[in-house]
């Protein structure tokens, strides 16, 4: 409060009438606010400064919004890259500087907000580096008449396509694909719950989770966080399976590796595809992994419930 006392005094010294209204905006001409002085002057003997608790405010609202979240570079259906799109984010300090030059200024003021980018993780240049070296890659199968099912599975094999794990990076099923709500567009499906099936929101996401597990071990990562079901899937070999359930239990790994890796998944009627890629200079060390029986079952049961950990 201080700080604003005294520029305040020395701002105002050089003035002779602090206008009524400042307006904010963007660069597209779009206001953001318009500000009443009165609701941000404070008086001190008879000198109207700036209530720095009411700027707070208004920095943390004009922060909301014009915050843009950036968008990663992807590869879409056609296998050609998307350019990456840069996010915008409010520079807090320059705002600051602008609200107390205009809030003393002359005549009504407008200013525009001062922006910082927001740069995406994965750009077009990485994204054409770590898609030429296939490190690891698992094939499941199922019976796509259940369409609930074939829904869920098609919206977890959406929220990890394309996703770059980083070098030293833990990447979280969970975190990643979030929380299997019917808001978000997932369906009740055939679950396992306490060793016996049932319906639930989300059923048919742990093919997805164990289709990645094989993958990551095909390829030689470390296994950080991996559970079995209560009972055996038909979907992988015995004791290759991965549960996962938001709020419980999660299958993740790390990248072990000096270099970033892509997931790319793909989920059409009747099987579900997992490839990881880096670039050539990566020096992996791949397991052997069984691979998944190609005949179609008449049910696939996905589960949710914990067995035992598995290291």
């Amino acid at each position: 409060m201080m700080v604003g006392w005294i520029v305040g005094l020395l701002l105002l010294s050089q003035q002779n009438v602090a206008p009524d209204r400042i307006t904010i905006d963007e660069k597209s001409g779009q206001i953001i606010a318009n500000v009443e002085r009165g609701a941000y002057s404070i008086n001190y003997l008879d000198v109207p400064l700036i209530d720095n608790e009411r700027l707070h405010q208004l920095t943390d609202e004009v922060t909301k919004k014009i915050f843009r979240k950036p968008k990663n570079a992807i590869i879409n259906d056609a296998g050609a890259i998307v350019k990456e799109v840069a996010g915008v984010q409010l520079n807090q300090r320059a705002f600051v500087e602008s609200f107390y030059k205009n809030f003393y200024g002359e005549g009504p003021m407008t200013f525009e907000v001062p922006q910082k980018p927001i740069y995406p993780k994965v750009d077009s240049e990485l994204l054409a580096s770590i898609r030429v070296n296939p490190i690891g890659y698992y094939v499941t199968y199922f019976n796509s008449n259940n369409q609930h099912r074939y829904n869920n599975i098609k919206l977890a094999t959406q929220a990890i396509n394309n996703y770059v794990v980083q070098p030293n990076e833990t990447f979280s099923f969970n975190r990643v694909v979030g929380e299997r709500t019917r808001g978000r567009g997932y369906k009740s499906a055939k679950v396992i719950v306490r060793g016996e099936f049932s319906e639930g929101i989300g059923g048919g996401i742990c093919q997805i989770s164990s289709t990645l597990y094989n993958a990551a071990d095909r390829a030689g990562l470390t296994i950080v966080e991996r559970f079995s079901h209560s009972r055996s899937v038909p979907y992988v070999p015995s004791g290759r399976d991965a549960t996962v359930n938001w709020g419980g239990p999660d299958f993740s790994f790390k990248n072990n590796y000096n270099q970033p890796i892509l997931i790319r998944a793909h989920a059409m009627p009747g099987r579900v595809y997992v490839s990881l890629l880096s670039s050539d200079s990566i020096n992996h060390k791949p397991r052997h992994v069984p691979s998944a029986s190609e005949s179609l079952p008449e049910e696939i049961n996905a589960g949710t419930d914990v067995g035992q950990p598995v290291p």
